[in-house]
C-alpha cells in the first residue's frame, strides 16, 4: 500500500479520526491492502481531584 492508492474520502476520514484527539489511538485495519476499517479510541484525562482531609474517612 502507498499513499497514491489511499483514496480521498479514506484521507478525509483518516483525519477526521484525528481531529481533536488529545489521547487516544486510531486503529486503521488493512486487508489485502485495502484500508477495511477506522477505528478511534479516546482517552479523557482528568486532573485529580484536590485532597480534602474532611472528606476522608477515619479508622
Amino acid at each position: 500500500m502507498n499513499a497514491s492508492s489511499i483514496s480521498r474520502s479514506q484521507m478525509e476520514q483518516i483525519i477526521r479520526a484525528l481531529d481533536g484527539l488529545e489521547y487516544g489511538t486510531v486503529l486503521i485495519t488493512v486487508h489485502d491492502s485495502q484500508i477495511v476499517q477506522i477505528d478511534r479510541t479516546e482517552k479523557r484525562r482528568f486532573p485529580p481531584a484536590p485532597s480534602d482531609q474532611s472528606t476522608r474517612k477515619t479508622k
